[in-house]
């Protein structure tokens, strides 16, 4: 997998995972707080399409991830 692959993976779990468990109907919910992390991740996917850098992808490259195409 590529770098811009392994983010988009990671950010689709994250707001999965923090959708779970912050609605109440869900039977894993712990706290609406959760919520909050899903727009994070949400405003961070949006901030590296207009100014076309992450932080995430930066790290995953330092480790040996090879970038996309």
């Amino acid at each position: 997998m590529t770098s811009w692959q392994v983010v988009r993976l990671a950010a689709g779990v994250f707001i999965l995972v923090s959708l779970a468990l912050g609605i109440p109907s869900s039977p894993i919910f712990v706290s609406e707080w959760w919520l909050a992390f899903t727009a994070f991740v949400g405003t961070n996917l949006a901030q590296s399409a207009l100014t076309r850098w992450c932080m995430m992808e930066t790290i995953l490259r330092k480790m040996g991830i090879q970038p996309g195409c």
